[in-house]
């Protein structure tokens, strides 16, 4: 009788992604937001405001959210480009958590550097969907449908709790901009009941 004893394979150490796709991957985020950011202040340009339109007026609030979105896209510019001056190893991506929960050490090497496709394509699709049905559908439903593509994205198991807080936040902001500063936002087919 001869017995077989298993050794188990060694386990493979991550490889260090290349500094392209780290760098790709890195600079994405702050990139889009600046892209988002110079499109409102392309719009926000654009507008036609009467002159006897008092303060705050039509372009305060798109202003303070381009400029806060351009403080953020350059604080986390400056913050991706400094770590992309330090040195990529395989132990420096280790804590890295996945959208999955699996830490990076515990899944495949090339999963180290790859980008969530899953995640990005559910964010451009759901503005992508926001964009052009907002006319028809009003600012409460498109709102809400986006908030919840964003949560889906970001992981959210909970899919109706994320619909409920994204019509809610959508309906919040609706009523804010309506009755508050009297800037009515597209009530879509709503419209006879709002």
């Amino acid at each position: 009788m001869s017995t077989q004893i298993s050794v188990p394979a060694a386990r493979k150490e991550p490889q260090a992604p290349s500094k392209f796709s780290l760098a790709v991957k890195m600079l994405s985020m702050p990139l889009l937001l600046l892209g988002f950011a110079a499109f409102m202040v392309i719009s926000m340009l654009g507008m036609e405001v009467s002159d006897n339109v008092d303060f705050p007026g039509p372009r305060f609030f798109p202003a303070v959210i381009a400029g806060g979105m351009i403080i953020l896209g350059l604080v986390d510019l400056a913050m991706v480009l400094r770590q992309l001056r330090q040195p990529v190893t395989a132990h420096s991506v280790q804590n890295t958590t996945f959208r999955d929960g699996d830490p990076a050490d515990e899944v495949h090497e090339d999963a180290v550097s790859k980008l969530d496709l899953f995640s990005l394509v559910w964010c451009l699709v759901g503005f992508i969907v926001f964009t052009f049905a907002l006319n028809f559908l009003g600012w409460i439903l498109a709102a809400g449908l986006l908030f919840w593509c964003v949560a889906h994205a970001f992981g959210a198991k909970r899919h109706l709790h994320s619909a409920v807080v994204g019509l809610t936040l959508s309906s919040l902001t609706y009523l804010a901009f309506s009755l508050g500063l009297g800037l009515p936002l597209p009530t879509g087919f709503l419209g006879g009941v709002l």
